[in-house]
């Protein structure tokens, strides 16, 4: 069985990587998805131009390199231009929604999220099976 993809989980809040790897697991038992974890935005970046990730969750609250950035980083580089990234963030307010789709996420969710919603996600953006 080859590898349906890869999601990179970018978040500097070690409980919300470990409901966001426990909420995708399936899909890396199922599928064959690869889950990768990084807890900054810099180090995410660094991540996502080594393994060019087919999804990236993406919080946009984070030292060092916020999400926008990140984002606009990867927006930026045409190497990356299948990654695709959807923003967690507790704000649910229309600015931060419409920064996030102007720095280039495909899509935005926010804090607390549903396991469930996190997975139809992931599967839409890798095309898996239901």
């Amino acid at each position: 069985m080859g590898v349906a993809g890869k999601i990179l989980i970018v978040d500097d809040e070690v409980h919300i990587r470990m409901l966001l790897v426990q909420a995708l697991e399936d899909l890396e038992d199922a599928h064959g998805v690869s889950i990768l974890t990084a807890s900054n935005g810099v180090e995410g970046l660094e991540l996502i131009r080594r393994e060019h990730p087919d999804l990236v969750f993406l919080d946009i609250m984070m030292p060092r390199m916020n999400g926008y950035e990140v984002c606009e980083a990867v927006t930026r580089d045409p190497d990356l231009s299948g990654v695709r990234i959807i923003l967690l963030t507790a704000k649910g307010q229309e600015t931060d929604r419409r920064q996030g789709l102007e720095s280039g996420a495909g899509q935005y969710m926010t804090k607390p999220f549903d396991p469930d919603e996190v997975v139809a996600v992931a599967r839409r953006a890798l095309a898996l099976p239901v």
